[in-house]
């Protein structure tokens, strides 16, 4: 377990004023290092985990972190009140800056489990989850949902919804901007096929001004987060073109949105990757564990086919190590040249 000095509520709130989704078998611990040496303001969120996973797996392996991911939060996804309290628990002893959970991912597995979007079904038992693990911890407990499922009316469920979770004591919400569909999409395109209502997030935003609350949904490009904070919303969550694009997001993301001069140009943040995969490897991690997160580091830049090409055919030769990813920053810094 790491130990690190304790952010405070308004700390957490201004880091969320740009954060990167929780995305399943992409934001494990890896992305999130490389992320936050890129930028250092941006809030970094985990992949969901499972309460009774936590109560009864391998919590190092799923809790562990990197304690210069700071400021980070974890994703539990859960409907036991008494589960996630304990499950909060144990996350909040590893120094997570904040605990959310998930009241959005639509995917059979987790509808299976009575969690994820189904519970934008139940309010009432959203509320006594947060309150459970508000009574258990003293860092944030958060939210994030959808705007409504299925053939529920969002313009009527979002306000109930965001009004008795509220009064349950959650610190913030995350609201992905679209409906999920439990039957008949499946979880990708769930991401894609609902509309996205931001309007209808924004008349939140209206209706509760006491409530910190960001928006999740579609957003590609900072001048897009940055319009909708200028709209008066609290944060705004980027998925995957943070991912994908992570340095046109993460890169101008401290300057742009958290008033930031320092910034770091990509070919820095690969050498200053080299150490971390050094003791990765040594530890008796695999290269590709690293570098899958790092494909999309060049992406639009003269070089970046040749990047990924020699990273995807050499992260499994015997022996590759920190020398591979210099051969392939050699296919950018050619043509840079």
């Amino acid at each position: 377990m790491e130990n690190h000095v304790k952010l405070s509520v308004s700390e957490v709130r201004r880091a969320g004023r740009l954060s990167v989704a929780p995305m399943m078998d992409w934001t494990d611990r890896h992305c999130r290092y490389l992320h936050r040496l890129m930028s250092r303001h941006a809030l970094l969120y985990t992949e969901m985990v499972t309460a009774p996973a936590i109560i009864h797996g391998d919590r190092d392996r799923l809790l562990g972190f990197d304690d210069a991911e700071h400021p980070v939060a974890v994703q539990l996804g859960g409907s036991d009140p008494v589960q996630l309290a304990e499950a909060a628990r144990i996350a909040a002893d590893y120094g997570y800056d904040e605990i959310n959970l998930n009241c959005g991912c639509p995917s059979d597995r987790v509808q299976s489990g009575s969690f994820g979007a189904v519970l934008m079904e139940n309010a009432a038992l959203v509320a006594q989850c947060v309150a459970a693990m508000k009574n258990a911890v003293d860092v944030p407990i958060t939210v994030k949902c959808r705007i409504g499922v299925d053939d529920q009316e969002p313009r009527e469920i979002l306000p109930d919804f965001l009004a008795r979770v509220s009064a349950a004591g959650v610190d913030h919400f995350t609201v992905h901007a679209r409906k999920a569909w439990l039957r008949g999409l499946s979880p990708k395109e769930n991401r894609d096929i609902p509309p996205l209502d931001y309007d209808l997030v924004l008349e939140m935003n209206g209706l509760f001004p006491s409530l910190n609350l960001s928006i999740n949904g579609g957003v590609a490009t900072l001048d897009a987060a940055q319009e909708l904070l200028d709209k008066g919303l609290d944060g705004v969550m980027i998925g995957r073109a943070a991912y994908h694009t992570p340095c046109d997001i993460l890169l101008n993301a401290d300057v742009r949105i958290f008033g930031d001069t320092s910034r770091r140009t990509a070919e820095e943040v690969v050498h200053l990757m080299l150490p971390y995969i050094e003791a990765h490897i040594a530890q008796g991690g695999r290269l590709g564990q690293v570098t899958r997160h790092m494909l999309g580091m060049f992406q639009g830049r003269p070089g970046a086919r040749g990047w990924r090409r020699h990273l995807s055919e050499n992260v499994h030769a015997d022996g590759a190590g920190p020398h591979v990813v210099l051969e392939a920053l050699d296919h950018v810094t050619r043509l840079a040249a």
